[in-house]
């Protein structure tokens, strides 16, 4: 198995192959510990002089991506050939060992100006933390390499999917979306308790809660939006809301024009699967202007309310008319409170499927239909 290999770039890559046979010539070897100590047959010499690098800063960080740059004293600086870099998930932290002989883990580049870009989806995941350490490293005429001491550990944490990301999620979600089907009510799946406690403690009025981490690990959303989900999906056979829940056996149903309007904003959350056949689409409604749709707008890909592959608005001789994607799984979040007043709540005849349940549900990262190439 091939090492992941450290690339850098002074403008923008064609890719990471290009980049890594055009800019960088790299070099798999086997590097030293943070401690020093050399891992058997390395074929790095004993310790020299050599600049240590300190101050170092991360900067420009995306999901699969980020900077690097470090200051060094100028003694021996011109005999600088390469750049090891040791980069671990921070869980990790005794992270220094081979996964079998000759497979490195650490990062080689050779030494370029600084600062210099590490990108590459096959090692770096979004929104996770890492950490970092430098040596300065000369190689010699017979292949060994001469090391500097291990500068300090940085710690950092890669970013969320940007919009260029979830756009290309977009894409692959509309390839799979289907025909679309009538509906007429958004509905919300609870136990009873849930509607008790919502009258007593709220005055009647649902309210907007922190989206759990499920779905894509690199959503803008997961644990930072605020809003309450709804789900419009209806069988085939009735045009109405399933029987079947895994969230509860009271339903809160309510118009679709009374969540989904001209007044209201659309946008495009995540697209995954939980390593099943059938796929989930998240969708965002926020009133126009209101705090959820300041959020997104800065965020996530915005759809047009009446021309979408997932959930469409429009009108018709004066009417609201609703459909929805017949072929994923759409949850909708609502950003604003929502007072019971304006639908109903009934116990449903269905089962309660748990096993449909998507709380905190961890994505498929190897589904070739939902993943995009960067990291997952």
């Amino acid at each position: 198995m091939e090492a992941p290999r450290l690339a850098h770039t002074m403008g923008s890559p064609t890719s990471p192959c290009e980049e890594v046979i055009k800019n960088l010539s790299l070099e798999a070897i086997q590097l030293c510990d943070r401690d020093g100590n050399k891992s058997q047959d390395s074929g790095i010499a004993e310790m020299e002089e050599l600049p240590v690098p300190h101050n170092i800063k991360i900067s420009n960080i995306t999901c699969d991506s980020f900077k690097i740059s470090w200051e060094m004293d100028s003694k021996s600086k011109d005999r600088i050939t390469h750049y090891f870099i040791d980069l671990n998930k921070k869980e990790n932290k005794n992270s220094n060992k081979f996964k079998h002989k000759d497979v490195p883990t650490k990062l080689v580049a050779k030494a370029v100006p600084l600062p210099m870009t590490v990108r590459g989806h096959w090692f770096l995941s979004p929104r996770t933390e890492y950490t970092v350490a430098v040596q300065t490293a000369s190689k010699q005429v017979d292949g060994d390499y001469v090391v500097s001491e291990w500068s300090e550990i940085i710690e950092f944490c890669t970013a969320d999917y940007s919009k260029v990301h979830l756009t290309q999620l977009l894409e692959k979600a509309e390839v799979i979306a289907g025909r679309m089907l009538k509906l007429s009510v958004f509905y919300r799946n609870q136990h009873k308790e849930y509607f008790d406690y919502i009258r007593e403690h709220h005055g009647n009025a649902m309210q907007p809660s922190v989206k759990d981490n499920s779905g894509s690990h690199g959503s803008p959303i997961s644990g930072k939006l605020e809003g309450i989900f709804f789900s419009c999906n209806t069988e085939f056979n009735t045009g109405k809301p399933p029987q079947d829940s895994p969230y509860g056996r009271y339903r809160f149903e309510i118009a679709a024009e009374k969540l989904f309007n001209p007044n209201t904003n659309l946008y495009f959350g995540d697209f995954y699967c939980m390593y099943t056949a059938y796929h989930y689409v998240i969708l965002v409604i926020a009133p126009v202007g209101s705090p959820g749709d300041e959020f997104c707008k800065q965020r996530l890909p915005q759809l047009n309310i009446k021309d979408n592959k997932f959930l469409i608005c429009d009108e018709e001789d004066g009417v609201m008319v609703y459909h929805h994607a017949q072929d994923v799984i759409l949850e909708v979040i609502y950003t604003d409170p929502v007072d019971l007043s304006l639908g109903t709540v009934a116990e449903i005849t269905g089962h309660q499927l748990m096993s449909l349940s998507t709380a905190n549900a961890k994505k498929d990262p190897s589904c070739k239909t939902c993943n995009i190439s960067v990291g997952r």
